[in-house]
């Protein structure tokens, strides 16, 4: 009886530990979740931040979209000209950036942009 209880406290412990972990864990999203939706808000300061983010990555997405295209078209137009088929190349490099470079693209360039931006400012705030 005395092993049973031993080998049951053995498997309760990390099991309670566990629960425990995410018991905090949906604590502390709770407590951000009721912090972000408290006033004050700053609304201008929001609308700054999605033109910083949006509209200002325009131009580094938009760069990385044309480079990526000339070279994908390049690339399609060489393993086209083989089978005859370099009228087909606009068609293919177009679905190719929408469909599945596009976005991926996109979300990696402002991502970085971003971090990078957002990692800047605050090491000047940590600096001054």
């Amino acid at each position: 009886m005395q092993g049973l209880v031993e080998a049951l406290a053995a498997i309760g412990r990390p099991v309670i530990g566990l629960l425990a972990a995410l018991g905090r864990m949906v604590l502390f999203g709770l407590r951000a979740l009721s912090s972000a939706a408290a006033p004050p808000y700053y609304p201008m300061r929001f609308a700054q931040q999605l033109a910083h983010i949006g509209w200002l990555s325009l131009p580094v997405v938009g760069l990385t979209a044309l480079f990526t295209g000339a070279a994908l078209a390049q690339q399609i137009f060489v393993g086209g000209s083989r089978f005859n088929a370099e009228s087909t190349v606009p068609a293919v490099t177009v679905i190719a950036i929408v469909r599945e470079l596009g976005p991926v693209l996109a979300g990696l360039m402002v991502a970085g942009r971003v971090a990078s931006a957002m990692a800047a400012e605050l090491g000047t705030m940590r600096v001054t």
